[in-house]
């Protein structure tokens, strides 16, 4: 029972990250942008984030330059593709092709270099729990911001007018245009914000969940964080269940080696990623329920007055 409720406090961890980031997608692409960069910033904001716990020793302070690292590269990125009229696809890639070599060369200094970790307290009363307690209770207060998070975003696309008008310029821009809303700079904003989820996970990497940095070591997390949205269907509590759903493919090569199964490393190792690739094949088997749900505008330029 004590090896599932740590297989499950680890899932959680180990999800965090996807639901982080995958919430700044859905906002991305709700507006109806397409952020292929996400790795990327994933990447710069690792760096950015360790760099500065290893130097001020505050955690609080490494999340928050994770966070600013995220949104000043998506906000480069919303220009290029928002005013300047440049690819997605071809921008998306970009960004994370040059999040990667850049992380890599501002990291040198810092690989093999390690955080001091703080202890975790978890929820009070709570974290003492039997099984529970060690499963949910025991958690970094990140991870219960993740959940808060989703709830929010819910609240804030479903319930509210700021929410309602970013959901149509994502299905119709130049019909919102028309009503005089400002669409180019709404979808600056929502990718800005997006940049800024996708930072705080790429922090949290290397700041909270290791901690430590090492060279490429979101290994995918963006890629995947992307296809999670398409999984989830562009809505926030279906997008919290897959990522930690893939947190617990991630870390179910620990339980079983645990357990005494004798399963080989490297197949382990590709299940996120065999995971990830099987939803994607099973959804596109009906593309008429993507249409039904994806934005309309997704991945489309906008030109004000065309």
């Amino acid at each position: 029972m004590n090896d599932l409720a740590l297989l499950v406090a680890a899932t959680l961890a180990a999800g965090t990250p996807l639901a982080l980031a995958g919430m700044g997608l859905l906002v991305n692409e709700r507006a109806g942008v397409l952020n292929l960069g996400a790795e990327g910033l994933m990447l710069v904001a690792a760096v950015a984030g360790f760099a500065t716990g290893f130097t001020t020793g505050s955690e609080l302070l490494a999340l928050i330059a994770g966070a600013a690292a995220g949104a000043i590269g998506a906000a480069i990125y919303g220009w290029l593709v928002i005013w300047l009229n440049t690819n997605q696809y071809a921008t998306g890639l970009a960004v994370s092709l040059f999040g990667s070599g850049f992380s890599a060369f501002v990291g040198i200094g810092f690989v093999g270099k390690k955080l001091e970790e703080n202890p975790v307290t978890g929820v009070p009363l709570l974290r003492d729990l039997p099984v529970l307690g060690v499963a949910l209770f025991r958690q970094h207060w990140t991870i219960y911001g993740a959940v808060a998070l989703a709830g929010g975003v819910a609240w804030f696309l479903y319930r509210t007018r700021g929410g309602l008008i970013l959901r149509s310029i994502g299905e119709s821009p130049s019909a919102a245009h028309a009503l005089g809303y400002p669409v180019r700079r709404i979808r600056l904003v929502a990718v800005v914000v997006g940049g800024a989820l996708c930072g705080l996970a790429g922090a949290y990497l290397s700041v909270i969940y290791t901690p430590l940095w090492v060279e490429g070591m979101v290994a995918g997390r963006g890629w995947i964080a992307l296809a999670l949205t398409t999984f989830a269907t562009w809505r926030p509590a279906r997008m919290l269940f897959g990522a930690y759903l893939f947190g617990g493919v991630t870390m179910l090569q620990l339980y079983l080696q645990a357990a005494g199964v004798q399963v080989p490393p490297e197949f382990m190792s590709m299940l996120p990623y065999l995971a990830t690739v099987l939803v994607l094949v099973i959804i596109s088997r009906n593309p008429l329920w993507i249409r039904l749900n994806m934005p309309a505008s997704l991945g489309k330029t906008f030109f004000p007055g065309s």
